[in-house]
This record gives structure tokens, sequence and C-alpha cells, in this order.
């Protein structure tokens, strides 16, 4: 995750061939006399339930799929299109279940390249914040002109529905849907101090998680290393997402720690969806450091005796080995309280404790720059000349060259950079990747935001180009850690089970029309660390609500992206 500068700122061939290919049985009235917007034909159809992959073809009409068939079904049907996918792997689209692209559709161009190129037809944003809904004690947080003005137009009951139509309305190549931020439901109901809510600010907050929750949230998802998210109690917590309950909602969560409270985290996330009596489902699940990686067996053997225990505890995951954060995570969030990260940095008097605390390996907070070391953080997103010759460079190399210590040069680099920095952590062990992939619960997510090349500057996480290519590619085809059928379920089907979208994630009669067309021999993640502005290769066509977003690997520019809503949704006058 990479939070603003406030949280509001609005700124697989031989898995193939080892496969036994089944028939299918046609469905929907004369398929072969019928009229369809598209075919795709001749392709090896999976489904997205997991089950072996077979050749056949998928008739598309209207937002959905209207009839299925063996290889030949459609020879005589009439079609607006077709798409022959002889040696392709059609599928159903993939969805993100950690998106961050809510400043790309609110203020970008709505194609979502770098995301479309990987497969993924919705969008699922919330992680700590959100946009919406607004009151008096958000907007005091803010000191933007042009973010306080846009923002103004979600307050009232119904912001959070507004919010998300107001993205789709602009245009968007992808389906997007969205959690309640809970650093939103703090401020909403208690601004942004530390310390308990009162029993009037609880009232006030489940009072706006419920309308979120009718308007179409999934639930309540939480970014525990982040201020204000990390002002938030566990009986908080639970009182928040005990509001969500009745609309089916999941909380989901940035735990608390990853690093060296990782397991107790993890019990504090099992006990806030016992408590509340909500499903878990836990962000990018990882053991962070090199002396976390052995606890990674341990929190899934948590995860797997709570689910025989009978809650309903998943993960989510991105498949590379260094996470991405905002650089001024790495200071006690405590300093961030009241809006006042940026004063306090400034303040000499408290310079000297700052410096000890980061340094130290146990401070109360969670410090992934010390749990990394310094020589494993890269820091990206420089804005000033002056420090541009650092981008992508080590922290101990910048520390250097600025003769200051590396505790020093985090506090000062915020300064200069106005806490907009950005930093990779090489944390991640590739033995703890690959069992993670195995895990029958896992679903993936990007915990990106969308790029183009064409207008990209700086350094980001490659995820953000590659996440879902890269699970086809490296870990399906090349190294076997999973079948092709699987890993495309946990990117579909499994994320809208999830979240109780009945509508998609599988290729059947009736179903919403995003299907996927893809090389399973080329499909590759282009981008790397030190290049991350690569494009995804492999992903042929792309279809949202039976629209051709991407043809032969390119944009058409079509944004035929609709609103994407938990099952609490009341639709409203």
């Amino acid at each position: 995750m990479r939070p603003a500068r406030t949280i509001f700122l609005i700124a697989a061939s031989t898995v193939l061939a080892a496969c036994t290919p089944r028939s299918s049985v046609s469905t929907g009235p004369s398929p072969a006399g019928g009229v369809y917007d598209v075919i795709i034909e001749n392709g090896r159809v999976i489904d997205g339930t997991g089950s072996a992959w077979y050749y056949g073809d998928v008739a598309l009409r209207g937002d959905r799929i209207a009839a299925l068939g063996p290889r030949g079904t459609f020879k005589g049907a009439r079609a607006a299109s077709r798409v022959d996918a002889t040696g392709q792997v059609v599928a159903p689209g993939f969805i993100d279940i950690q998106a961050h692209s809510i400043g790309h559709y609110m203020a970008g161009d709505g194609q979502a390249l770098s995301m479309i190129t990987q497969g993924i037809t919705t969008a699922i944003h919330g992680e700590g914040s959100t946009p919406a809904p607004v009151n008096d004690k958000i907007l005091a947080l803010e000191t933007d002109t042009a973010s306080i003005a846009l923002m103004r137009r979600f307050t009232g009951p119904r912001g959070f529905g507004e919010w998300l139509e107001f993205m789709v309305g602009r245009g968007a190549s992808q389906n997007i849907g969205s959690f309640l931020g809970n650093g939103t439901v703090r401020v909403y109901g208690k601004g942004g101090a530390m310390g308990a809510a009162s029993p009037a600010e609880l009232d006030t907050m489940q009072a706006m998680v419920r309308r979120a929750m009718q308007d179409g949230a999934f639930g309540i998802a939480s970014a525990l290393i982040y201020p204000p998210n990390t002002y938030a109690s566990t009986e908080e917590l639970i009182a928040v997402n005990r509001a969500t309950a009745p609309y089916g909602g999941v909380y989901i969560t940035h735990m608390r720690s990853e690093g060296d409270k990782f397991l107790e985290a993890m019990d504090e996330a099992i006990a806030i969806g016992q408590g509340a009596g909500v499903p878990v489902e836990i962000y990018h699940l990882k053991a962070s450091g090199p002396r976390n990686w052995p606890k990674m067996n341990q929190a899934i053997a948590k995860i797997d005796s709570a689910r025989a225990a009978g809650l309903d505890v998943q993960a989510n995951m991105y498949l590379y080995p260094a996470g991405g954060n905002s650089f001024a995570s790495c200071i006690p969030p405590k300093y961030a309280a009241e809006g006042k990260l940026l004063d306090n940095l400034k303040n000499p008097a408290l310079r000297a404790t700052m410096i000890q605390e980061i340094e130290a390996r146990d401070a109360g907070y969670e410090n992934l720059c010390e749990i990394a070391s310094p020589a494993n953080v890269m820091v990206v997103g420089f804005g000033k000349p002056e420090y541009k010759q650092y981008e992508g460079k080590r922290l101990d190399e910048i520390a250097h060259a600025l003769g200051k210590r590396w505790s020093e040069t985090i506090i000062d680099l915020n300064v200069e950079e106005n806490a907009g920095l950005g930093e990779l952590l090489f944390l991640m062990s590739e033995e703890n990747i690959r069992n993670q992939i195995r895990q029958p619960w896992m679903k993936f997510g990007t915990d990106a935001g969308s790029q183009d090349p064409a207008r990209a500057r700086g350094m980001v996480h490659p995820r953000a180009y590659g996440n879902f290519p890269r699970l086809l590619g490296k870990y399906v085809r090349e190294e076997k850690v999973t079948t092709l059928e699987d890993a495309v379920r946990k990117a579909s089907s499994a994320v809208a089970t999830r979240l109780s979208l009945a509508d998609r994630g599988v290729i059947k009669l009736g179903m919403k029309a995003d299907i996927v067309v893809f090389d399973p021999n080329t499909i590759t993640d282009n981008a790397t660390f030190e290049k991350p502005h690569q494009l995804s290769t492999g992903m042929r066509d792309v279809f949202v609500s039976v629209v051709a977003v991407l043809r032969d690997g390119k944009h058409t520019g079509a944004k035929p992206g609709q609103v994407v809503r938990g099952p609490g949704y009341t639709a409203r006058d």
C-alpha cells in the first residue's frame, strides 16, 4: 500500500498439456442458430471453478454469457464479431481484491492500462481509507483546496454511493467497487485524534457504516500500521464491523503487524471477526524480514484452525518478494496525530527521540525500515530536482551520500518531499510465496494503482504492471507451483464468491460477459524493480460487459466499466 499524504488526498502450455480435455454441454436455446454480439471460438476454456479445461466456444450477447458449447457449436450462428482463440486460454476476467486506482479514476483517463493488460476486469478498492463519505471532521484535515471542493460532492447520507457513481461516470475501463476504509470511519466519528472513541463517536461511526453498506460497500477495510487506522483499538474495530454483519460485510485487514508481532496481529484479526460476527480477509499475507520468515507455517496453521472451528478466515497476496509503502510509515504513527506529521518532523525538540525510536528494534510500532534493514529499502517518488539522483537508491546509500544516519535521512527526506515519498522493502521469502500460493483459500491483489508507461513518472512497484501475469507465467508455467485452473479460480470466482458477487467470476450461462483471452505459453510480467514501467505481454483480448477493452494486446479506449456493490446494497430514490 502507498497511502497519500493525507488519507483523503485525491490525489502454461505444460500445465495444459497435462490436462485431459473434457466436453462441454451446450447451454442456451438453439445456440447454433442464434444471433450474438461476440463469439469466442476454438479456445481452451477454463471456466473459473477449478475444473479441467475443455475446448469450447463462448457466445456473448448484451452484457452476459448467452450460450456455451464445444468447438464448432456456433459455426452457423450470426455474430457482430468473431474472435478466434486458437492456442489461447479463454477465462473469466480477473478480480483485483486490493486495487489502489482511486486517484486514477477520479482524475486520470480511466483506461487502467497496466491493469487491463493483466486481465483485471474488476477492481476492488478501500484499504485503510476512502474519499467518501465526507463530513466536517474529514474536511478539517484536508489542506488542498481542489481536494476539498471535490470531496464536498460526497457529503450527506449517500456519499459513499455517490463517490462510486462519480468514478464510473467519468469513464472506466474496469468495473469498480470498494470496501469502506476504516481510517475514514474513524475520522468521520472522532477526527484525527488518538485515543478511544466515546460512545457517541462510536454511534456516529456505526450509523455511517450502515449507510455505506446500503450504498454497496463490501465491508470495512483497515490498514493498521497507518494513522489514523492505527489509533483504533480492537474493541473499536469489533464495534464498527458489527454494524456490517446484517449486510453481509467482510472485515479485510492490513494487520497491525506483518513482522515481529505477525502472529499476535493475526490473533487480533481473528478475534475481530469472531467478536463482530463477520468473515475475515487478510490483505497481502506475508511474514516480513528474515527473522520472521519461519512464522509463515504457524500463520497458515492459525488460518486453517480458525476455519476448522467455523470462522471464515481467508487471505490474499501479491507475487513479489518486496512490499511497497509510504516512506513516512517508518515514522512512529503517534507523530501523525491530528494531521501534524510534518510539524512534528520539523520540531528540533523531538528529533533525538524520533531517531532513537526509528532505530529501535521494538519501539511500539511496525517499523518495516528497521525490519528490512536500510540496505533493503529502496526509496522512490522524489519530486525535487536536487534529490532526483537518489531515485531507486537504497536507504543506506542515500544516508551515506548525505552524511547522515539512516534514521535522520528518513526524517529529513520526509520533510523535504512533504511526506510524499514511497519505498520498496525487500522483506519476503520466495519459499513462503510458493507455499502461500498453494493454500486453497488464497486469492490475489495488486496492491497498486494503475499506470501508463507513456505518462509514468518515477519508480513504482512492478506489481502495478505484472502481478497476475507473474502468477500465470512464473508460478504456473515455469515453476509449476499450482495448476493453471487453480490459479484462474483464485483470480476470479474465489474473489467473486468472497464478495458475494453472484453474477461474475465464472464462465457460465447468464454470467457477466467479463472475459479474458491469453496465451499460456507467452504471458509474462516484464516490469522489474529497476525498470518497472513495462506492460505485461501475453494477454491478448479483454472484454468487460461484452465490450472489447483490449484487442490483440492494444487498449481500444473503451470504458464500459460499471459499479459493483456488496450484498447489503439497497437502491434508494
